[in-house]
């Protein structure tokens, strides 16, 4: 990959700047809540100087750190996701008029153009997925693809990854490859920039760059290897969709049921979900009536209930049934799992149940059987 430029760090806002001009919102990391997730910035002061977080299951922790770096981090909760799939929203509604006749008017999506600074490969293979799903050909979502449409994304390569995350392991980073508009590395005094897009060269023809040093570019090397090594945890090497498939009868899923809550925080923080349910809200007086989606989860018994039958009664099935549709049922889907490696499914989970142990145990089980 060809850097474009080095952007010092005491002109990141001309960056800002630019992209405000071109009309843009920026959106970057902040800490909100003892966590950091995305907010709109006005300035560089904005970001979170100094931060670092500390990950391992069931727990995330930000702590200062001794380098004036803006993204020593590895994530947030917030991934794209809630972005361009909001969390709840109106699909249409319904009006009675004075005559009881009914009228029907679908919701029209709008979005403002926003520049997200700070997106991770992993999030990007996220989106990547989303995409698939939601911009598909055959049946396109418009809300989606309007939301979509309305991004810049700015990258940024990880180099401080958390105790949880595993995308070397699952192929998804830690350096991000495409899908984005721009893309930093961060060094001590600043940013080499990649342009990734029409749009992203746009925003840089107008930005006044220096080279990228020798220096720099072994420094940005250096900590992509350094990243790489840090990730300790990994996935089975054996064909994890054929494991799965054959796991269907394993004891493993109730060991894991006594733990589970069903709570779906995992399905909510994980940047590829998509479950939603559909309801209908009517209005006191019956003159009008919004029919609106909202995140839903595999975990909750909604979820798979069909005509008075509730198909994954207990929670063993639905581990068993999210697990299983998350590393081999998106294969056949999508033509890749549906795990990006991020481990907010690990850090978030309120007990510390670890993916990635869990498919190890299985692999293992399935061996001393065999």
């Amino acid at each position: 990959m060809t850097f474009d430029g080095f952007l010092p760090r005491e002109q990141f806002d001309s960056l800002l700047k630019e992209l405000t001009q071109q009309g843009f919102q920026c959106l970057g990391p902040t800490v909100k809540d003892d966590a950091i997730g995305y907010a709109p910035i006005s300035s560089s002061n904005d970001f979170p100087l100094g931060i670092q977080d500390l990950q391992n299951p069931g727990h995330y922790q930000l702590k200062p750190n001794t380098k004036a770096r803006w993204f020593d981090w590895a994530n947030g909760p917030q991934a794209l996701k809630p972005l361009v799939f909001t969390p709840e929203e109106t699909l249409w509604q319904v009006k009675r008029d004075e005559k009881s006749k009914l009228s029907f008017k679908s919701a029209q999506p709008s979005a403002q153009a926003t520049a997200i600074i700070g997106v991770r490969a992993c999030d990007l293979a996220a989106l990547a997925l989303q995409d698939q799903h939601f911009l598909n050909k055959n049946a396109t979502d418009e809300a989606y693809q309007t939301r979509r449409e309305s991004l810049f994304l700015i990258a940024v390569n990880c180099t401080q990854p958390a105790e949880t995350c595993f995308c070397v392991a699952s192929g998804d980073g830690p350096n991000a490859t495409d899908h984005f508009d721009l893309l930093l590395d961060e060094c001590d005094e600043g940013f080499a920039l990649t342009t990734g897009s029409d749009k992203g060269k746009q925003v840089v023809k107008h930005l006044s760059l220096q080279p990228v040093s020798a220096t720099q570019q072994k420094e940005i090397a250096s900590a992509t290897q350094i990243a790489i090594k840090k990730q300790t945890r990994n996935l089975p090497q054996t064909n994890i969709q054929e494991l799965l498939y054959r796991a269907y009868d394993s004891e493993r899923w109730q060991a894991i049921a006594e733990r589970c809550l069903s709570c779906g925080n995992c399905t909510a923080v994980c940047p590829t979900c998509f479950c939603h349910s559909e309801h209908d809200e009517p209005s006191a007086d019956g003159s009008h009536t919004r029919h609106f989606r909202q995140w839903d989860s595999c975990f909750t018994q909604g979820h798979s209930y069909i005509h008075g039958i509730v198909l994954r009664s207990n929670t063993s099935s639905r581990y068993r049934q999210w697990l299983t549709h998350k590393f081999a049922g998106w294969i056949e889907q999508y033509g890749r799992s549906g795990c990006v490696g991020c481990g907010r499914c690990i850090s978030w989970c309120p007990v510390g149940i670890d993916v990635t142990e869990e498919l190890h145990l299985l692999a293992k089980e399935e061996h001393h059987a065999s």
